[in-house]
């Protein structure tokens, strides 16, 4: 049923961003081998922006590189911009050089996101790969890493946009007003699939709409971040202390 099982926030405060990318990364190397262990491989669903390019750079120095089995490691993003790869706007580009270009995860077991030429034949081609990576019945991604934007998007999922109601698709193209970047996104119904779902969230400039997405009522089409509630999965929100400076204390755990 719809809402049955729906994750809780939970919501850990580190003093800075180097202490909580800290954390991320000791996270990711974690789960890496908890589901290789259990599972035979990990899943892990990359963020673009600016907030995760330091835990990307420690998961690629030691000693967490080589705490992660990276040939049972598959890496997915979860969203780009409709650019080219090489291009200082791709998420791919970020990812790379901050982390995949640094470890042994075999070529073929990095999924990007090629978009530039048709955003919507992109995203149909990259959710039929998804449904035939996963072979049988729903994805269960094991984790996935979000950034929260000043105006409550995450993925890219904006405010208002007609992705925000859609039901069916995993994937799908995306148009911003006011940006010429068209974008290819994964869908809330395709993350809240996920085995956890983790927000890195940093800076004073993130504290109001934090606040609002938290704290406030619940409106997904203002604060598209709210969609986001796994419904057999665990959802943590990892925040630093000027990013968490309007939360009351109630809500931290």
């Amino acid at each position: 049923m719809p809402g049955h099982d729906r994750a809780k926030n939970v919501i850990e405060i580190y003093a800075d961003r180097e202490s909580m990318s800290r954390a991320a990364a000791e996270l990711f190397a974690r789960r890496a081998g908890e589901a290789v262990r259990t599972r035979g491989r990990f899943i892990a669903v990359l963020s673009g922006g600016e907030t995760p390019r330091r835990m990307y750079a420690l998961l690629a120095a030691q000693p967490l590189e080589g705490s992660i089995n990276w040939k049972n490691v598959h890496v997915f993003w979860g969203d780009e911009r409709c650019v080219p790869a090489d291009n200082p706007m791709s998420n791919e580009r970020m990812a790379r050089e901050s982390l995949l270009d640094h470890v042994p995860i075999p070529p073929d077991q990095v999924h990007p996101i090629r978009c530039e030429k048709s955003p919507h034949r992109a995203a149909v081609r990259c959710e039929k790969f998804i449904r035939s990576f996963f072979e049988r019945g729903d994805p269960r991604l094991d984790l996935v890493l979000l950034g929260l934007g000043e105006n409550g998007h995450t993925a890219s999922l904006f405010p208002g946009s007609a992705v925000l109601e859609e039901r069916e698709r995993w994937v799908a193209e995306v148009t911003v007003p006011g940006q010429d970047v068209a974008r290819v996104t994964m869908t809330a119904p395709l993350i809240n699939l996920a085995r956890m779902v983790v927000f890195l969230v940093s800076g004073s400039l993130k504290s109001r709409i934090l606040h609002d997405v938290l704290e406030g009522p619940r409106d997904t089409a203002r604060y598209p971040a709210q969609l986001i509630q796994p419904e057999h999965g665990e959802l943590l929100w990892m925040a630093d202390r000027e990013a968490a400076g309007e939360l009351h204390s109630s809500t931290i755990t």
